[in-house]
């Protein structure tokens, strides 16, 4: 049965739109030509920015016929790539299609020296690649690849038509390796921001703990708590978080003590217990916080946990006052964490509670200070020996 080359290349180009790994594009690429035209054996050379050179990305075929990835790397003097870059084979061939027995009777007709030296090189190189035909893949004006291939399994000669699809096929390629590298550059990019992004995070955590003497290590304590918090609301099917809350848990964990920035040492490791005015003013790092963060658009989700951290279950806590629900989970799942580091650790005016103890007040706040949700995970994680 005939191949439907035109609904063939429809198929691709669909394909191919979904396809953002240059790779795997060119691997379904080969992949569908060896089965639907049934060649021996096809490879594609590709450009890759950073070596300045053509290599040989994807070969398929029968063992013994196809030559392995990466065998072949071919700078800008080599003959195939040079008579493509200079577009000889628009110059000689009518269709861009270099077929080894038309360039083998074009060395007979009257072309250019030059060009009938670059094409013998061509054929020497077809002949080591065991190709038969050779197709460029052009964007704008530069050249992207080569597709080499074999002879058909059945030792026909390619018919007009399917040279015609390879042409076609070509110039899709070309298009989706365009849009599928910008898509890796552009993902590239916005993950090199994101890892700056959680540098900068961690180093102005370290600049809280720097700051507070007496909670040394106490915000990546919190941070780690909270992750486990959350982990173990998830296994007792409590909540199902998402990967972007856990990251906005992370964020908001190593932030959540930012605005103690603004707070005068004097007062955040003042050896012993605070006045009124004091604790008032230590009561602030909240919106100091959110007046850091909030120009950041994207710590919309973590400044919830940075503002509402010290809210308590029944109301009784700042800035607001919000109770019970209204308080964000991830707030609450930092209150917690929190809570509990505070208590195990040494302050000024008073010595640090056992892990037991800290734990029996924790059950006693549940309800009170605490959401019971956010409770019995901590409880659960001290059973299992992960506090």
């Amino acid at each position: 049965m005939p191949i439907d080359y035109k609904r063939e290349l429809e198929s691709a180009a669909k394909t191919m739109i979904l396809i953002h790994d240059p790779k795997t594009l060119i691997k379904m690429i080969v992949r569908m030509i060896v089965q639907k035209v049934k060649v021996r054996h096809a490879a594609i050379l590709l450009y890759h920015k950073e070596k300045n050179a053509y290599v040989l990305t994807v070969s398929r075929g029968k063992t013994g016929l196809k030559i392995p990835a990466g065998f072949a790397r071919m700078d800008e003097d080599n003959p195939l790539i040079k008579f493509f870059k200079l577009r000889k084979d628009k110059e000689i061939f009518d269709d861009g299609v270099v077929v080894y027995g038309e360039a083998k009777r074009c060395l007979k007709k009257n072309i250019t020296s030059q060009s009938k030296q670059l094409l013998k090189g061509v054929i020497y190189q077809m002949e080591i690649f065991d190709a038969v035909v050779c197709i460029p893949s052009y964007f704008q004006d530069d050249l992207l690849g080569i597709l080499l291939l074999g002879k058909k399994i059945s030792g026909r000669n390619f018919a007009q038509d399917e040279l015609d699809f390879f042409v076609a096929l070509a110039s899709d390629v070309s298009m989706a390796i365009t849009n599928a590298q910008l898509f890796i550059e552009l993902q590239e990019e916005l993950d090199k921001k994101h890892r700056l992004f959680i540098h900068t995070t961690v180093a102005l955590a370290a600049a809280i703990d720097a700051k507070d003497h007496y909670t040394h290590g106490h915000t990546a304590r919190v941070t780690a708590l909270s992750l486990e918090i959350a982990q173990k609301l998830m296994s007792k099917n409590k909540r199902r978080f998402d990967s972007k809350f856990l990251e906005n848990l992370h964020i908001a964990g190593l932030l959540h003590d930012i605005g103690k920035i603004g707070i005068p040492e004097s007062i955040l490791n003042k050896q012993a217990p605070l006045t009124p005015e004091e604790r008032k003013k230590i009561e602030e790092h909240p919106l100091i916080g959110i007046t850091i963060l909030q120009p950041i658009k994207e710590l919309e989700e973590s400044i919830k946990g940075v503002k509402y951290h010290h809210e308590r279950y029944d109301g009784s806590g700042y800035p607001e006052g919000i109770k019970g629900d209204k308080i964000p989970l991830i707030a609450a799942i930092i209150a917690g964490a929190d809570t509990y580091d505070a208590m195990i650790t040494d302050r000024p005016y008073r010595k640090a509670l056992t892990k037991e103890a800290a734990v029996a007040e924790i059950k006693r706040v549940s309800g009170k200070q605490l959401a019971p949700p956010i409770v019995e995970a901590i409880v659960g994680l001290y059973q299992e020996g992960k506090l």
